[in-house]
Protein backbone atom coordinates (compact mmCIF):
# COMPACT_ATOMS: atom_id res chain seq x y z
CA UNK A 1 0.00 0.00 0.00
CA UNK A 2 1.75 3.30 -0.93
CA UNK A 3 1.24 6.37 0.90
CA UNK A 4 0.27 7.91 -2.58
CA UNK A 5 -2.83 5.62 -3.39
CA UNK A 6 -3.42 5.86 0.46
CA UNK A 7 -6.89 7.37 1.46
CA UNK A 8 -6.90 10.65 3.48
CA UNK A 9 -7.34 10.63 7.40
CA UNK A 10 -10.30 11.17 9.34
CA UNK A 11 -8.73 13.19 12.99
CA UNK A 12 -10.78 13.60 15.66
CA UNK A 13 -9.45 15.19 19.14
CA UNK A 14 -10.32 12.54 21.79
CA UNK A 15 -11.29 14.65 24.89
CA UNK A 16 -14.30 14.47 27.86
CA UNK A 17 -15.07 16.95 30.42
CA UNK A 18 -13.07 16.18 33.65
CA UNK A 19 -9.45 16.56 33.99
CA UNK A 20 -6.28 14.21 32.48
CA UNK A 21 -9.08 11.97 30.17
CA UNK A 22 -6.75 8.93 29.36
CA UNK A 23 -4.14 10.69 31.37
CA UNK A 24 -5.06 10.52 34.78
CA UNK A 25 -2.67 13.21 37.33
CA UNK A 26 -1.45 15.27 34.57
CA UNK A 27 -3.55 17.43 35.84
CA UNK A 28 -0.67 18.04 38.32
CA UNK A 29 1.37 19.26 35.55
CA UNK A 30 2.40 23.11 35.22
CA UNK A 31 1.36 23.53 31.29
CA UNK A 32 -1.72 20.98 31.66
CA UNK A 33 -5.17 23.05 31.69
CA UNK A 34 -7.37 20.24 31.83
CA UNK A 35 -8.77 21.01 35.20
CA UNK A 36 -10.51 24.11 33.32
CA UNK A 37 -13.15 21.89 32.19
CA UNK A 38 -15.51 23.85 34.02
CA UNK A 39 -15.47 26.79 31.99
CA UNK A 40 -17.06 27.23 28.57
CA UNK A 41 -13.89 29.19 27.34
CA UNK A 42 -11.63 26.35 27.83
CA UNK A 43 -13.75 24.34 25.48
CA UNK A 44 -14.36 27.28 22.70
CA UNK A 45 -10.51 28.07 22.24
CA UNK A 46 -9.80 24.42 21.48
CA UNK A 47 -13.04 24.37 19.00
CA UNK A 48 -11.32 27.59 17.39
CA UNK A 49 -7.98 25.92 17.66
CA UNK A 50 -9.19 22.56 16.09
CA UNK A 51 -10.95 24.22 13.43
CA UNK A 52 -7.72 26.24 12.52
CA UNK A 53 -5.91 22.83 11.84
CA UNK A 54 -8.76 21.79 10.26
CA UNK A 55 -9.64 18.39 12.50
CA UNK A 56 -12.69 16.97 11.35
CA UNK A 57 -14.26 16.45 14.83
CA UNK A 58 -14.26 17.04 18.84
CA UNK A 59 -15.00 13.43 19.91
CA UNK A 60 -16.59 13.88 23.52
CA UNK A 61 -16.05 10.86 25.94
CA UNK A 62 -18.61 10.52 29.25
CA UNK A 63 -19.56 7.99 31.60
CA UNK A 64 -22.72 8.15 34.14
CA UNK A 65 -20.99 7.04 37.44
CA UNK A 66 -17.66 6.85 38.37
CA UNK A 67 -14.64 4.54 38.24
CA UNK A 68 -15.64 2.53 41.86
CA UNK A 69 -14.16 -1.29 41.46
CA UNK A 70 -10.59 -0.67 42.21
CA UNK A 71 -10.42 -1.57 46.34
CA UNK A 72 -14.72 -1.57 46.18
CA UNK A 73 -14.69 2.58 46.47
CA UNK A 74 -14.71 5.72 44.53
CA UNK A 75 -11.41 6.94 47.08
CA UNK A 76 -8.85 6.43 44.22
CA UNK A 77 -11.27 8.29 41.38
CA UNK A 78 -11.94 11.33 43.70
CA UNK A 79 -8.39 11.62 44.91
CA UNK A 80 -6.59 11.21 41.34
CA UNK A 81 -9.36 13.04 39.58
CA UNK A 82 -9.68 9.96 37.12
CA UNK A 83 -12.49 10.81 34.99
CA UNK A 84 -14.20 12.41 37.80
CA UNK A 85 -15.34 14.74 38.53
CA UNK A 86 -16.84 14.92 34.82
CA UNK A 87 -19.88 16.92 33.17
CA UNK A 88 -22.14 16.19 31.42
CA UNK A 89 -21.02 16.57 27.02
CA UNK A 90 -24.32 17.82 25.09
CA UNK A 91 -24.39 21.26 26.92
CA UNK A 92 -20.76 22.62 25.82
CA UNK A 93 -21.45 22.08 21.88
CA UNK A 94 -23.42 24.68 21.24
CA UNK A 95 -20.82 27.11 22.69
CA UNK A 96 -18.02 25.73 20.72
CA UNK A 97 -20.35 25.40 17.66
CA UNK A 98 -20.95 29.38 17.82
CA UNK A 99 -17.51 30.08 17.76
CA UNK A 100 -17.07 27.86 14.79
CA UNK A 101 -18.17 27.05 11.33
CA UNK A 102 -17.33 23.46 10.15
CA UNK A 103 -15.88 21.34 12.78
CA UNK A 104 -17.97 18.82 13.97
CA UNK A 105 -18.53 16.78 17.45
CA UNK A 106 -19.77 13.74 18.43
CA UNK A 107 -20.75 13.27 22.13
CA UNK A 108 -21.42 10.08 23.81
CA UNK A 109 -24.98 9.74 25.23
CA UNK A 110 -26.51 5.66 26.80
CA UNK A 111 -29.19 4.01 25.49
CA UNK A 112 -29.28 2.22 28.88
CA UNK A 113 -30.59 4.99 31.52
CA UNK A 114 -32.43 7.52 29.07
CA UNK A 115 -35.83 7.78 27.60
CA UNK A 116 -35.45 7.64 23.66
CA UNK A 117 -38.24 10.44 23.28
CA UNK A 118 -36.21 12.64 25.64
CA UNK A 119 -32.96 12.40 23.75
CA UNK A 120 -34.12 12.34 20.42
CA UNK A 121 -35.38 15.99 21.39
CA UNK A 122 -31.97 16.92 22.89
CA UNK A 123 -29.85 15.63 19.71
CA UNK A 124 -32.29 17.71 16.98
CA UNK A 125 -31.80 21.05 19.80
CA UNK A 126 -28.26 20.56 19.21
CA UNK A 127 -28.38 19.39 15.58
CA UNK A 128 -30.09 22.53 14.88
CA UNK A 129 -28.13 24.95 16.80
CA UNK A 130 -24.65 23.08 15.79
CA UNK A 131 -26.11 23.79 11.85
CA UNK A 132 -25.74 20.44 11.58
CA UNK A 133 -22.34 19.02 13.12
CA UNK A 134 -23.56 16.90 15.85
CA UNK A 135 -22.61 13.19 16.24
CA UNK A 136 -23.94 10.60 18.23
CA UNK A 137 -21.65 7.97 19.60
CA UNK A 138 -24.20 5.40 20.86
CA UNK A 139 -22.84 3.32 24.03
CA UNK A 140 -24.54 1.22 26.04
CA UNK A 141 -22.91 2.10 29.49
CA UNK A 142 -20.78 -0.62 31.77
CA UNK A 143 -20.48 1.08 35.30
CA UNK A 144 -22.83 -0.56 37.72
CA UNK A 145 -21.97 2.58 39.49
CA UNK A 146 -24.60 4.42 36.79
CA UNK A 147 -26.81 1.74 37.61
CA UNK A 148 -27.14 2.31 41.02
CA UNK A 149 -27.80 5.91 40.94
CA UNK A 150 -30.52 5.28 38.17
CA UNK A 151 -32.50 2.82 39.46
CA UNK A 152 -31.02 -0.37 38.99
CA UNK A 153 -28.92 -2.20 41.57
CA UNK A 154 -26.54 -3.71 39.21
CA UNK A 155 -25.94 -3.04 35.23
CA UNK A 156 -28.60 -5.26 32.85
CA UNK A 157 -27.05 -7.68 31.17
CA UNK A 158 -24.86 -7.19 28.61
CA UNK A 159 -27.29 -9.01 25.61
CA UNK A 160 -29.76 -7.35 27.20
CA UNK A 161 -28.30 -3.89 27.11
CA UNK A 162 -27.35 -4.46 23.28
CA UNK A 163 -31.66 -5.29 22.80
CA UNK A 164 -32.46 -2.49 24.18
CA UNK A 165 -29.79 -0.44 22.35
CA UNK A 166 -31.21 -2.00 18.88
CA UNK A 167 -35.06 -0.51 19.72
CA UNK A 168 -33.97 2.19 21.22
CA UNK A 169 -32.26 3.02 17.97
CA UNK A 170 -35.54 2.13 15.49
CA UNK A 171 -37.38 4.22 17.82
CA UNK A 172 -34.54 7.33 17.66
CA UNK A 173 -34.93 6.71 13.39
CA UNK A 174 -38.88 6.65 13.79
CA UNK A 175 -38.71 10.03 15.43
CA UNK A 176 -36.20 12.00 13.87
CA UNK A 177 -36.64 9.74 10.45
CA UNK A 178 -40.14 9.27 9.69
CA UNK A 179 -42.39 11.60 12.18
CA UNK A 180 -42.11 14.62 10.43
CA UNK A 181 -42.00 14.99 6.23
CA UNK A 182 -39.15 16.98 4.93
CA UNK A 183 -41.48 20.08 4.01
CA UNK A 184 -43.80 19.92 7.19
CA UNK A 185 -42.87 23.21 8.18
CA UNK A 186 -44.32 25.94 5.59
CA UNK A 187 -44.24 29.46 7.30
CA UNK A 188 -47.40 30.37 5.03
CA UNK A 189 -47.97 33.93 6.94
CA UNK A 190 -51.29 35.00 4.98
CA UNK A 191 -52.77 31.67 5.81
CA UNK A 192 -50.96 31.88 9.41
CA UNK A 193 -50.20 28.13 9.26
CA UNK A 194 -47.01 27.09 10.82
CA UNK A 195 -46.53 23.56 9.93
CA UNK A 196 -48.74 21.42 7.94
CA UNK A 197 -50.91 18.78 10.50
CA UNK A 198 -51.29 16.26 7.25
CA UNK A 199 -47.04 16.49 7.19
CA UNK A 200 -46.66 15.47 11.19
CA UNK A 201 -47.83 11.83 11.95
CA UNK A 202 -47.11 9.08 15.28
CA UNK A 203 -45.09 7.14 15.42
CA UNK A 204 -47.24 4.46 17.52
CA UNK A 205 -44.21 2.54 18.50
CA UNK A 206 -44.98 -0.43 20.96
CA UNK A 207 -41.69 -2.74 22.00
CA UNK A 208 -40.31 -4.73 24.48
CA UNK A 209 -38.51 -1.92 26.42
CA UNK A 210 -40.37 1.47 24.97
CA UNK A 211 -44.18 2.76 24.27
CA UNK A 212 -43.25 6.18 22.55
CA UNK A 213 -46.42 7.14 20.54
CA UNK A 214 -44.91 10.50 19.02
CA UNK A 215 -44.79 12.86 16.76
CA UNK A 216 -41.13 14.27 18.08
CA UNK A 217 -41.58 17.42 19.10
CA UNK A 218 -38.68 19.03 16.73
CA UNK A 219 -38.69 19.77 12.89
CA UNK A 220 -36.09 18.10 10.98
CA UNK A 221 -32.47 19.23 12.01
CA UNK A 222 -30.36 19.45 9.14
CA UNK A 223 -28.70 15.97 9.56
CA UNK A 224 -32.02 14.75 10.51
CA UNK A 225 -30.13 11.95 12.47
CA UNK A 226 -26.49 12.97 14.00
CA UNK A 227 -23.27 10.85 12.96
CA UNK A 228 -23.68 7.55 13.89
CA UNK A 229 -20.42 6.22 16.37
CA UNK A 230 -20.08 3.59 18.34
CA UNK A 231 -17.55 1.37 20.02
CA UNK A 232 -17.80 -2.30 21.07
CA UNK A 233 -16.44 -5.43 19.86
CA UNK A 234 -18.51 -8.07 21.57
CA UNK A 235 -20.65 -10.33 19.27
CA UNK A 236 -23.54 -8.51 20.20
CA UNK A 237 -22.13 -4.86 19.52
CA UNK A 238 -20.34 -6.03 16.56
CA UNK A 239 -23.42 -7.28 15.26
CA UNK A 240 -25.25 -3.66 16.18
CA UNK A 241 -22.26 -1.79 14.65
CA UNK A 242 -22.37 -3.60 11.69
CA UNK A 243 -26.25 -2.16 10.98
CA UNK A 244 -26.04 1.30 12.37
CA UNK A 245 -22.31 2.73 12.62
CA UNK A 246 -21.20 4.78 10.26
CA UNK A 247 -17.92 5.22 12.39
CA UNK A 248 -15.81 2.44 14.72
CA UNK A 249 -14.03 3.82 17.52
CA UNK A 250 -11.85 0.71 18.75
CA UNK A 251 -9.30 0.68 21.65
CA UNK A 252 -6.06 -1.20 21.95
CA UNK A 253 -2.18 -1.92 22.16
CA UNK A 254 -1.85 -3.16 19.05
CA UNK A 255 -3.16 -3.21 15.54
CA UNK A 256 -3.53 -7.02 15.22
CA UNK A 257 -5.79 -6.72 18.40
CA UNK A 258 -8.65 -4.88 15.99
CA UNK A 259 -7.79 -6.60 12.70
CA UNK A 260 -10.35 -9.32 13.26
CA UNK A 261 -13.04 -7.40 14.79
CA UNK A 262 -12.84 -4.57 12.12
CA UNK A 263 -13.04 -6.97 9.28
CA UNK A 264 -15.70 -9.10 10.55
CA UNK A 265 -18.02 -6.06 10.89
CA UNK A 266 -17.95 -4.79 7.69
CA UNK A 267 -18.42 -8.38 6.31
CA UNK A 268 -21.15 -8.54 8.57
CA UNK A 269 -22.21 -4.99 6.93
CA UNK A 270 -21.91 -6.45 3.73
CA UNK A 271 -23.74 -9.69 4.11
CA UNK A 272 -26.35 -8.85 6.65
CA UNK A 273 -26.91 -5.38 5.56
CA UNK A 274 -26.20 -4.55 2.66
CA UNK A 275 -24.11 -1.90 3.08
CA UNK A 276 -20.64 -0.84 1.45
CA UNK A 277 -18.42 -2.35 4.12
CA UNK A 278 -15.85 1.24 3.28
CA UNK A 279 -18.36 2.81 4.27
CA UNK A 280 -18.09 2.13 7.88
CA UNK A 281 -15.60 4.15 9.29
CA UNK A 282 -12.63 2.88 12.04
CA UNK A 283 -11.07 5.30 14.41
CA UNK A 284 -8.60 3.91 16.13
CA UNK A 285 -7.05 5.69 19.49
CA UNK A 286 -3.74 7.11 19.78
CA UNK A 287 -1.68 9.39 21.85
CA UNK A 288 0.61 11.00 19.89
CA UNK A 289 3.68 12.86 22.05
CA UNK A 290 5.80 14.91 19.39
CA UNK A 291 8.97 16.80 19.43
CA UNK A 292 10.96 18.17 16.67
CA UNK A 293 13.63 15.58 17.48
CA UNK A 294 13.31 12.05 19.05
CA UNK A 295 15.64 13.48 22.18
CA UNK A 296 12.56 15.88 22.47
CA UNK A 297 9.68 13.84 22.28
CA UNK A 298 11.39 11.47 24.65
CA UNK A 299 11.89 13.99 27.30
CA UNK A 300 8.61 14.66 27.07
CA UNK A 301 7.55 11.62 27.80
CA UNK A 302 9.70 10.85 30.75
CA UNK A 303 9.04 14.00 32.05
CA UNK A 304 4.84 13.10 31.86
CA UNK A 305 5.67 9.90 33.71
CA UNK A 306 6.08 11.80 36.58
CA UNK A 307 2.77 13.03 37.00
CA UNK A 308 1.27 10.15 36.08
CA UNK A 309 -1.01 9.18 38.58
CA UNK A 310 -0.90 5.06 39.13
CA UNK A 311 -3.95 5.32 41.44
CA UNK A 312 -6.38 7.01 38.89
CA UNK A 313 -4.61 4.50 35.92
CA UNK A 314 -5.69 1.31 38.63
CA UNK A 315 -9.05 3.33 38.93
CA UNK A 316 -9.86 3.47 35.40
CA UNK A 317 -8.24 -0.02 34.53
CA UNK A 318 -10.44 -1.40 37.09
CA UNK A 319 -13.43 -0.03 36.14
CA UNK A 320 -12.97 -0.80 32.33
CA UNK A 321 -12.72 -4.41 32.97
CA UNK A 322 -14.86 -4.88 36.48
CA UNK A 323 -11.34 -6.59 37.95
CA UNK A 324 -10.34 -5.39 41.65
CA UNK A 325 -6.66 -5.60 41.21
CA UNK A 326 -6.60 -4.19 44.76
CA UNK A 327 -7.01 -7.57 45.83
CA UNK A 328 -3.79 -8.74 44.66
CA UNK A 329 -0.31 -7.56 46.58
CA UNK A 330 1.96 -5.45 45.06
CA UNK A 331 4.64 -7.66 43.94
CA UNK A 332 2.08 -10.56 43.08
CA UNK A 333 2.40 -12.08 39.56
CA UNK A 334 -0.80 -11.14 38.04
CA UNK A 335 -0.27 -14.18 35.16
CA UNK A 336 -0.02 -17.31 37.75
CA UNK A 337 -3.07 -16.09 40.13
CA UNK A 338 -6.18 -17.86 39.94
CA UNK A 339 -8.84 -15.82 38.08
CA UNK A 340 -8.79 -16.67 34.68
CA UNK A 341 -10.26 -13.31 33.92
CA UNK A 342 -6.90 -11.56 35.82
CA UNK A 343 -4.40 -13.52 34.01
CA UNK A 344 -6.18 -13.67 30.31
CA UNK A 345 -6.55 -9.75 30.50
CA UNK A 346 -3.13 -9.11 31.67
CA UNK A 347 -1.76 -11.92 29.09
CA UNK A 348 -3.41 -9.30 26.47
CA UNK A 349 -1.25 -6.72 27.83
CA UNK A 350 1.86 -9.06 28.55
CA UNK A 351 1.72 -10.10 24.65
CA UNK A 352 2.51 -6.90 23.41
CA UNK A 353 5.13 -5.79 26.04
CA UNK A 354 7.42 -8.43 25.66
CA UNK A 355 10.50 -6.52 27.47
CA UNK A 356 8.42 -6.82 30.74
CA UNK A 357 9.81 -9.91 33.22
CA UNK A 358 7.01 -8.91 35.62
CA UNK A 359 3.19 -8.43 35.69
CA UNK A 360 2.02 -6.74 38.81
CA UNK A 361 -0.92 -4.11 39.42
CA UNK A 362 2.12 -1.58 39.13
CA UNK A 363 2.71 -3.08 35.99
CA UNK A 364 -0.40 -2.78 34.82
CA UNK A 365 -1.14 0.84 35.92
CA UNK A 366 2.30 2.06 34.34
CA UNK A 367 0.99 0.75 30.70
CA UNK A 368 -2.06 2.63 31.21
CA UNK A 369 -0.95 6.02 32.81
CA UNK A 370 0.05 7.96 29.60
CA UNK A 371 -2.47 6.91 27.43
CA UNK A 372 -5.41 4.35 28.96
CA UNK A 373 -6.25 1.23 26.99
CA UNK A 374 -4.44 2.82 23.27
CA UNK A 375 -0.55 2.96 22.02
CA UNK A 376 1.28 6.08 22.98
CA UNK A 377 3.39 7.18 19.78
CA UNK A 378 6.30 8.95 20.98
CA UNK A 379 8.74 10.59 18.53
CA UNK A 380 9.10 13.43 15.94
CA UNK A 381 6.84 14.06 13.03
CA UNK A 382 7.81 11.59 10.52
CA UNK A 383 8.41 8.81 13.19
CA UNK A 384 4.38 9.27 14.67
CA UNK A 385 2.96 9.26 11.25
CA UNK A 386 4.98 6.03 10.54
CA UNK A 387 3.48 4.76 13.43
CA UNK A 388 0.33 5.56 12.52
CA UNK A 389 0.08 3.96 9.04
CA UNK A 390 1.12 0.72 10.64
CA UNK A 391 -2.33 0.49 12.12
CA UNK A 392 -3.82 1.72 8.73
CA UNK A 393 -2.02 -0.98 7.19
CA UNK A 394 -2.28 -3.61 9.85
CA UNK A 395 -5.87 -2.87 11.23
CA UNK A 396 -7.21 -0.76 8.23
CA UNK A 397 -8.32 1.86 9.70
CA UNK A 398 -9.59 5.15 8.25
CA UNK A 399 -8.39 7.43 10.40
CA UNK A 400 -7.94 8.43 14.90
CA UNK A 401 -9.41 9.68 17.65
CA UNK A 402 -5.84 11.42 19.69
CA UNK A 403 -6.05 11.65 23.17
CA UNK A 404 -3.82 14.53 24.87
CA UNK A 405 -1.60 13.97 27.72
CA UNK A 406 -1.45 17.47 28.31
CA UNK A 407 -4.59 20.24 27.39
CA UNK A 408 -4.25 22.14 25.35
CA UNK A 409 -0.71 21.40 24.75
CA UNK A 410 -0.92 18.17 22.86
CA UNK A 411 -3.48 19.09 20.26
CA UNK A 412 -1.22 22.83 19.92
CA UNK A 413 1.54 20.29 19.23
CA UNK A 414 -0.66 18.28 16.86
CA UNK A 415 -1.86 21.48 15.26
CA UNK A 416 2.10 22.60 15.14
CA UNK A 417 3.65 19.57 14.07
CA UNK A 418 1.54 15.89 13.24
CA UNK A 419 -1.30 17.60 11.27
CA UNK A 420 1.57 19.43 8.72
CA UNK A 421 3.63 16.33 8.14
CA UNK A 422 0.16 14.14 7.33
CA UNK A 423 -0.60 16.95 4.57
CA UNK A 424 3.09 16.85 3.21
CA UNK A 425 2.51 12.85 2.73
CA UNK A 426 -1.17 13.31 1.33
CA UNK A 427 -2.61 11.77 4.07
CA UNK A 428 -4.71 14.89 5.54
CA UNK A 429 -6.27 17.24 3.29
CA UNK A 430 -5.96 20.95 3.15
CA UNK A 431 -9.56 21.99 4.64
CA UNK A 432 -12.92 20.92 5.28
CA UNK A 433 -14.23 19.35 1.86
CA UNK A 434 -17.62 21.55 2.96
CA UNK A 435 -17.22 24.42 4.95
CA UNK A 436 -19.57 25.42 6.56
CA UNK A 437 -21.43 22.06 5.81
CA UNK A 438 -22.82 19.33 8.21
CA UNK A 439 -21.01 16.78 9.73
CA UNK A 440 -21.55 13.99 7.59
CA UNK A 441 -20.94 15.88 4.22
CA UNK A 442 -17.43 16.76 5.70
CA UNK A 443 -16.58 13.01 7.40
CA UNK A 444 -17.84 11.40 4.09
CA UNK A 445 -16.47 14.27 1.54
CA UNK A 446 -19.97 14.95 0.18
CA UNK A 447 -21.59 17.70 -0.58
CA UNK A 448 -25.36 17.42 0.03
CA UNK A 449 -25.04 13.84 2.26
CA UNK A 450 -26.26 15.53 5.46
CA UNK A 451 -28.29 12.51 6.27
CA UNK A 452 -27.33 8.75 6.34
CA UNK A 453 -26.48 6.98 3.08
CA UNK A 454 -29.33 5.40 1.27
CA UNK A 455 -27.73 2.13 2.06
CA UNK A 456 -27.95 2.84 5.60
CA UNK A 457 -31.11 1.66 7.58
CA UNK A 458 -31.97 5.12 8.97
CA UNK A 459 -32.46 6.35 5.26
CA UNK A 460 -35.18 3.55 5.14
CA UNK A 461 -37.35 5.58 7.86
CA UNK A 462 -36.97 8.80 6.22
CA UNK A 463 -40.62 10.69 4.96
CA UNK A 464 -39.54 12.78 2.18
CA UNK A 465 -41.25 15.67 0.53
CA UNK A 466 -43.59 14.54 -2.47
Amino acid sequence: MTEQKQKKLIINAFVEMCSGHQSPGLWRHPDDESHKFNDVGHWVELAKLLEAAKVHGIFIADVLGGYDVYNGTLDAAIRSGAQWPVNEPLAVVSAMAAATKSIGFGVTVSTTYEQPYHLARRLSTVDHLSKGRLGWNIVTSYLDSAARNLGFTEQPKHDDRYAQAEEYVQVIYKLLESSWRDDAVILDREKGIYTDPTRVREINHKGRFFNVLGPHICQPSPQRTPLLLQAGTSKAGKQFAAQHAEAIFVSAHAPVVCAKNIAEIRELAKTEFGRTPSNIKVLALVTPILGRTTEEAQEKFEEYKKYASSEGALALFCGWTGIDLGKYGDEEELRHVESNAVRSTVEGYARFSPGTSKWTKHTIAEHISIGGNGPVLVGTPTQVVDGLLTWVKEADVDGFNLAYTLFPQSFKDIAELLLPELQSRGLFWDDYAVPGGTYRENFYQKPGQSGPLDEHVAASYRWKAE
